[in-house]
């Protein structure tokens, strides 16, 4: 947890947000509970709501609060153990401990709190709830709130704080990186040709079990990189291959890290992989070095598109107008997500809120476009703001062919030459970035190796 400090002023920066605003009422904030993997006892592993965490850092099951936009008033509810549990899980700190360890002195049974909510409704005061995404939560939610809609003043209001990283979070996040780092360290260091893909998994996935809470979003590690989220680890290391690993570590704080490097299989790139991979570094370092204040992610994902085609130009896989081809989505086709998204506290930070709320400025509009219309992050860029720099080409045989028939791109897409890159697998290269006052720096204390001669001397040690 953090200082007492900084979660009661990220309660009061909230209510004083929602006050400027005109809101009334009450903010209902819902907890997580355990679930049940098969019966009650043996649960999933757990993992508390971020945005609970945000504003109320207590990392225990079945807990909810109410904050009074007028009053000020804190309440956290939540109840303590009983004889039954303490047989099980030994003695525990009581609530009210737990609520003052963040600066709230008023406490009360957890079913108390959806009497307080239904008595604020009956008595006509609004109260603001954030949408669901855990079974339970939606069920509570619906019941306390049927066939009415989340607040939106309450969404925008929390992404306006959780997109501004404190200087806490932005140190905790370097902390997930230094452990990413190990993670993907590891990784590299264990490609061998003959084993199977899951052993490199598995060492990866216990470092961080071993210095953190796990890993922030199952593991992409794969010799088929076209497959953009391929999480089968079942097959034998083969040379000549291209290894797309694509993996983050989760701190016991619960901030992320997401990191990608795309690794020759027998430790030296071919000709042919050497080239594209130029492309897609080239591609990483050029929207580092144009992120800033000021400037749209939207705007730096169009010029990275543009970067990429130039380079796919000179290996005469497209041709024509760099612009024109920009404007038709023809870069689509080799990378049909986006550039990247945000972070912090989940590895997608805070799209169970809304993807669009979240990656969107009032005013932008989501592009229908393959590729474009992908881009999770898109807003004017602001100091604090942590996101993820990840160009990949992919050689996705399905799409190419139904390209060719459908027409698309014809006249600027060279599909014959394409036919002889079906086997070629896809590369990502992935750096999480903070934005600072004059620019961007990269998070964590070192970089993983991403230039390829830095990636082949790597892999020879």
């Amino acid at each position: 947890m953090f200082t007492k400090q900084v979660y009661e002023n990220r309660r009061r920066v909230l209510l004083q947000k929602l006050a400027a605003a005109g809101q009334k009422g009450l903010v209902f904030f819902l907890g997580n509970v355990e679930a049940p993997a098969q019966y009650k006892d043996n649960c999933y592993k757990w993992r508390q709501d971020s945005t609970w965490l945000y504003y109320f850092g207590l990392d225990d099951p079945r807990y909810a609060a109410i904050l009074d936009i007028e009053s000020g008033k804190e309440t956290v509810y939540a109840d303590d153990v009983e004889i039954g549990d303490i047989i099980w899980m030994g003695p525990q700190p009581t609530v009210q401990s737990k609520a003052e360890l963040v600066g709230i002195a008023d406490t009360a049974p957890y079913e108390k709190a959806f009497e307080a909510v239904k008595a604020a409704k009956a008595a006509g005061r609004p109260v603001h709830f954030l949408p669901p995404t855990r079974y339970y939560n939606t069920m509570v939610t619906e019941k306390l709130f049927p066939g009415e809609k989340p607040s939106v003043a309450f969404i925008e209001t929390v992404v306006s704080q959780r997109l501004v990283k404190e200087p806490c979070e932005i140190e905790a996040i370097d902390d997930a990186c230094v452990l990413g780092y190990e993670m993907h360290s590891v990784a590299r260091d264990n490609i061998r040709i003959g084993i199977i893909e899951q052993e490199i998994v598995g060492k990866m996935e216990g470092l961080t079990l071993s210095k953190g809470w796990g890993v922030a979003f199952p593991t992409i590690l794969t010799q088929h990189g076209e497959t953009l989220h391929n999480h089968l680890h079942d097959k034998v290391i083969e040379p000549g291959k291209l290894m797309v690993i694509d993996a983050g570590a989760e701190s016991n704080m619960h901030y992320a890290s997401d990191f990608t490097r795309t690794y020759p299989t027998s430790g030296k790139f071919t000709t042919k992989q050497r080239e594209v991979y130029q492309i897609v570094c080239d591609c990483n370092e050029f929207a580092f070095s144009i992120t800033r204040p000021g400037i749209t992610y939207r705007e730096v994902h169009l010029a990275t598109a543009r970067k990429m085609l130039e380079g796919l130009s000179a290996i005469d896989l497209v041709k024509g107008d760099l612009d024109e081809m920009v404007a038709l989505g023809i870069a689509g086709l080799f990378q049909p997500h986006g550039l990247g998204h945000n972070m912090g506290l989940d590895v997608h930070d805070m799209e169970d809120l809304g993807e669009n709320l979240v990656g969107y400025d009032r005013g932008q509009t989501r592009a229908k476009q393959l590729g474009l219309g992908s881009l999770r992050m898109a807003r004017n860029l602001k100091p604090g703001f942590v996101i993820t720099d990840e160009p990949g080409i992919y050689f996705i045989p399905a799409l190419i062919e139904q390209w060719k028939k459908e027409g698309t791109g014809k006249g600027f897409v060279n599909f014959r030459k394409l036919e002889s890159y079906y086997d070629f697998g896809g590369i990502r290269l992935e750096d999480d970035v903070l934005v600072t006052d004059d620019g961007a720096r990269r998070c964590g204390p070192k970089r993983l190796p991403i230039f390829p001669d830095d990636v082949e001397a790597a892999m020879a040690k």
